[in-house]
């Protein structure tokens, strides 16, 4: 006895039977297969006997019915390609499948053409076939432009990344410099030059102790920022710390170190703030005119054109500054202390109607964008640190002192050389011991 032969493909999991499995196929080859072993499909739908044949009620039915219901009677459908889709093969295959079929026993002695499948095309499995797209519409599953920089390595994601900062830079730079070649744009910049006036009673001068608050800041916010990466990342915590009292409360010991850096950093920006308050720093970057928001929009404009304002920290900040400096004490840090809090363990669960009013999904909505402002403002911050007088302006931050020499580069080197430390350091092996001391650790 003989059937059609049938091609198969590979198989669509792992030491399976090659597929499709008991499809039917044209072709002139024969092969010898035992009557019991024929597949029910191919015994219903192939020639397998010798000479011709007479067709039966059923066939003639069948030849009536459509081509598709006939091949499919029987057909075993596989699991869905994509969560919540079709069974595979899908109408759309099937139907390709079975209108190359023969639709007589003529056609199907004589075809030597074997029908393939459709191209298909998945994220998981790749193409299914090398031929050319047709006509009807693009391939399925082709991807993406925006999956291909996804796909990309992480050494060329920064590397374009650079390169588009860099031409954005440069067209931010070339329409700056045709824009204040406009009269009323150069008249503005004559009027507002940047900088207003501070109040007579406005102390001159940084003292040492806003240099220490500077080096336990940055200190503190690189660690807070790192941690919170690891917590985006981590997947399976190594380590879990839980308070004596409340063993239940436990949380990853990466939580638990990302929230105690947390209060470190809360507890130096009180301090910080008092200070500024106490001795009359607040006036340097609290805005006490309106006339600062045109002149930061002024200096926003010298900055792009790389002609930049003219200024002394020693003494006072331009108007951009002022704006920056007032959104990260007073704007920014709040709104990470209190979404923080809002997202930690420390948050009262029987406050109901408090959690309604402000809920997780907010605190996350707003937590991670103020992490993302820190990081922006940092970089920006610490390029014109290095662009605008480097010498002269680290030894302002770090040594308290209004001259030109490298006192304040050493310390700042040294702040860089202890933060690095930290950010190596803190790890599992580390952080379990220190964590031991304010609760109890476990690996599960």
């Amino acid at each position: 006895m003989s059937v059609n032969a049938l091609r198969r493909g590979l198989p669509r999991v792992s030491g399976g039977s090659p597929w499709p499995d008991g499809l039917p196929v044209t072709s002139s080859k024969k092969i010898d297969q035992p009557a019991g072993n024929v597949d029910p499909l191919l015994r219903a739908t192939s020639n397998v006997s010798p000479g011709p044949v007479q067709p039966t009620q059923d066939e003639k039915t069948a030849a009536s019915a459509p081509v598709g219901e006939a091949l499919l009677e029987g057909f075993r459908r596989g699991l869905p390609r994509v969560a919540g889709g079709e069974s595979w093969p899908n109408q759309s295959v099937s139907s390709g499948v079975l209108s190359a079929a023969p639709h007589s026993r003529h056609e199907e002695e004589t075809s030597s053409v074997v029908p393939e499948l459709p191209a298909q095309v998945d994220a998981a499995a790749g193409p299914a076939s090398s031929s050319p797209a047709s006509d009807s519409g693009p391939i399925q599953g082709r991807i993406s432009l925006k999956e291909r920089l996804v796909l990309l390595p992480m050494t060329s994601k920064i590397l374009l990344s650079s390169a588009a900062f860099v031409v954005l830079a440069g067209v931010i730079i070339l329409l700056a410099r045709i824009f204040v070649q406009i009269p009323a744009i150069e008249s503005f910049i004559t009027e507002f030059p940047g900088t207003t006036s501070l109040p007579a009673t406005a102390p001159i001068g940084l003292p040492a102790w806003i240099g220490w608050q500077h080096f336990f800041n940055v200190f503190l916010m690189v660690l807070i920022i790192r941690s919170g990466i690891t917590i985006r990342r981590e997947k399976r915590p190594g380590a879990y710390w839980a308070p004596r009292r409340n063993p239940a409360a436990k949380v990853s010991l990466t939580v638990w170190w990302h929230q105690s850096v947390d209060t470190l950093w809360l507890i130096n920006g009180l301090a910080f703030v008092v200070l500024l308050f106490v001795t009359g720093q607040w006036m340097r970057i609290v805005p006490t005119s309106w006339e600062v928001i045109p002149n930061a929009i002024s200096a926003g404009i010298q900055y792009a054109t790389l002609d930049w304002p003219t200024e002394n920290g020693w003494v006072n900040y331009n108007s951009l500054q002022v704006l920056a400096y007032f959104t990260i004490v007073f704007v920014a840090s709040p709104l990470a202390a209190i979404t923080g809090y809002r997202m930690s363990g420390m948050w009262p669960e029987r406050a109901k109607r408090l959690s309604a009013l402000f809920r997780m999904e907010w605190a996350r909505a707003i937590h991670f964008p103020v992490m993302i402002f820190f990081c922006g403002f940092i970089v920006i911050h610490v390029f014109l640190v290095m662009t605008t007088g480097a010498l002269k302006n680290l030894n302002h931050m770090y040594a308290a002192r209004d001259v030109v020499d490298w006192v304040g580069f050493w310390v700042f080197a040294g702040s860089l050389a202890i933060i690095g430390l930290a950010w190596f350091a803190v790890r599992p092996l580390v952080l379990a011991p220190i964590a031991r001391l304010f609760g109890s650790v476990t690996s599960r």
